[in-house]
Parts: C-alpha cells; structure tokens; sequence
C-alpha cells in the first residue's frame, strides 16, 4: 500500500490550507518535502505535489508525494508516482484527464493514504439500467493523446526534480496537463542516480500529447538537496 510518512500525515493540514499561485509557491512545496523526506530518514531526496489549477487562477493542493522506494520495499513509489496514486485516488478516475465535473465524487478531502485504509479496486463495475455490468475502464477512459470535448480540468505536477524514465512515462499515463521541474536530470546523475533513457525528444512527445513543460524552476534550491543526500544518503538504483 502506498502511505505517506508520519510527518507529512501530521503537516497536511497547512499544506492543503496554504493559498498557491506562483509557480514558485508551487515548486517550494515540492522542493520542502524532498528536503524534509531525507531529514526525517523517510525515503529519497524527491518531492512532488500536484495541483488543480481553476479558471479563476487559483490554485489548490490535490496531493502530495514524497520517494518512498527504501521504507516501503518498492522500487516504483518515487516521488512523482506517489502523488499521481493519491492524486487519482483522490479525485476518483484513474486519469486526470478529465472534463469539468469529472471523477466519481467519492474522494477523500485530503487525498492522503492512511495505513488503514483499504485501497480501491483498479476497476469497478456499475449497473446500467439494463442491468449489464459496464467497466468504467471501458466506457469513460481516454488515451492521453486524445482531446476531448469540453473544458478540462487542468491539473499540473511539481517535481523537485526533472523525472526519471519511469516518471516520465507515468506523467505522460497520469493525464497531468502540466509538469514543472525543479532540479535537472544532470544534478540527479551528479550524485549517482541512474535517471534512464530520458531525452529531448521524451519531453517533445509531452508536449505533443498536450502536457505543458516547464523546466528550471529554483533549480538551485532544488539541487542544494539532492547534494544534501548525496554526501551521506543510499543510492537507491536497479
């Protein structure tokens, strides 16, 4: 099961109750949970947090996450897919990708994972009024690449770091339709992460699919952390 560590548990109340509006603002929150994972001894040196961006310009915290690879024995809980799990379990669709409206109104107000929670099923099915069971997988789903009628939802993913190959291909899969980058794939590699076959051309495709990309964001900040960790921190790779 993925869960957050006791101290992000304890510190979503001001995290959900700040106000956002700057990609600055945004970033800084990414960059303080990578910084206050390695501290507290409770995974890696990355940090992300997704937003929902309303057509009035404000910005509200949907999630959290933080690299939980080594406390939690799973190699695919860095920080990037931690918040897409709570994000989409939280807004009730597998996708982000979605028109206004969207989701299945059955979210948790905090989108956090608590040790007892029981996870939803990956799919569920609904009676229709003919009585045949329909799968939502099916029937309500969208490839990424596909626009869709409507206005959508715009939910963007910080990252104190540019992603790793995995990352990467799961923002794509998410239906975020934004990233924004901190730190750079170079500053990951400096210290001895292995970040994958990640290039240009991978962040062209993003944005082909639609997925706005912002790179360079207190980069410095963000990379002051990531040289943190390196100094004493394991390096997690394959």
């Amino acid at each position: 099961m993925v869960t957050l560590p006791p101290w992000a548990i304890a510190a979503s109340s001001d995290y959900f109750s700040r106000q956002y509006h700057t990609d600055d603002e945004m970033m800084s929150l990414a960059i303080h949970l990578s910084d206050r994972n390695i501290t507290e001894g409770t995974g890696g040196p990355f940090g992300a947090a997704i937003f929902e961006r309303h057509e009035d310009g404000r910005c509200t915290l949907v999630s959290v996450g933080m690299n939980r690879v080594v406390p939690l024995g799973n190699s695919t809980l860095h920080g990037e897919t931690v918040a897409i799990q709570l994000a989409q379990r939280k807004i009730g669709s597998f996708t982000l990708s979605l028109e206004d409206g969207g989701g299945d109104g059955s979210e948790h107000d905090d989108g956090l994972f608590y040790e007892e929670d029981t996870p939803k099923a990956a799919e569920k099915e609904e009676k229709g009024e003919d009585g045949a069971t329909t799968d939502n997988a099916t029937t309500s789903g969208a490839d990424v690449c596909t626009p869709v009628g409507g206005r959508k939802r715009q939910f963007e993913l910080f990252t104190s770091c540019e992603p790793c190959a995995m990352c990467l291909g799961a923002t794509l899969w998410s239906g975020v339709s934004r990233i924004v980058c901190g730190a750079t794939k170079d500053d990951a590699q400096a210290i001895g992460f292995d970040e994958g076959p990640v290039y240009e051309e991978s962040y062209r495709h993003l944005e082909k699919c639609g997925v706005g990309v912002t790179r360079n964001v207190l980069t410095e900040e963000a990379a002051s952390v990531l040289r943190r960790y390196g100094n004493s921190g394991l390096i997690y790779n394959r």
